[in-house]
């Protein structure tokens, strides 16, 4: 199984990436980076990781599921990515799990998929105009799962979070 993580090239926020990463690894998911760039995308908190393809170069067929990366990064290149959001609709078109942590769930708004939808985001004006104007419902609570749709709201959810996106693929 594999799962693509989608973050920013600048500023996406280290452990949302670096938690989940981990945790996917350690029950056996593969994981493939993208960005806008192919390359090295760095964190707020300085560490680094390492895009192997762009969002253009993304295929939906070969992944079980899309895990969007938050940071202050994701609404400066993530939130307005035509192409990004076209995937979000591709993979939940298919049924596969889309997830979003902190600012990122408003990529998930931006592609028209959280309507009438349970959902969680950082609590940034800017971002819960998004989530509001998309017609989302949101919770005040770290983690969220509405079908294969997971929320979270910041960097401490970064475990919870992808412990529910784990269990999303345990049958």
């Amino acid at each position: 199984m594999r799962l693509l993580l989608a973050i920013a090239p600048e500023q996406f926020r280290d452990e949302e990436l670096g938690t989940p990463k981990r945790a996917f690894e350690e029950a056996g998911i593969d994981v493939d980076i993208a960005s806008t760039i192919v390359g090295t995308c760095t964190g707020m908190l300085g560490a680094t990781a390492e895009a192997v393809m762009t969002f253009d170069d993304v295929d939906p067929d070969a992944y079980a599921g899309i895990v969007i990366v938050g940071g202050a990064g994701s609404q400066d290149y993530l939130w307005g990515n035509g192409r990004l959001q076209a995937l979000v609709r591709s993979f939940f078109e298919q049924g596969k799990v889309v997830a979003a942590i902190c600012l990122a769930p408003v990529v998930l708004a931006r592609a028209g998929i959280l309507a009438g939808r349970q959902t969680t985001v950082y609590q940034s004006p800017a971002a819960i105009a998004e989530m509001k104007k998309a017609g989302a419902n949101l919770l005040p609570i770290p983690v969220v799962a509405d079908m294969q749709i997971v929320t979270a709201n910041g960097p401490h959810a970064a475990a919870q979070f992808a412990d529910t996106i784990i269990s999303k693929f345990e049958c």
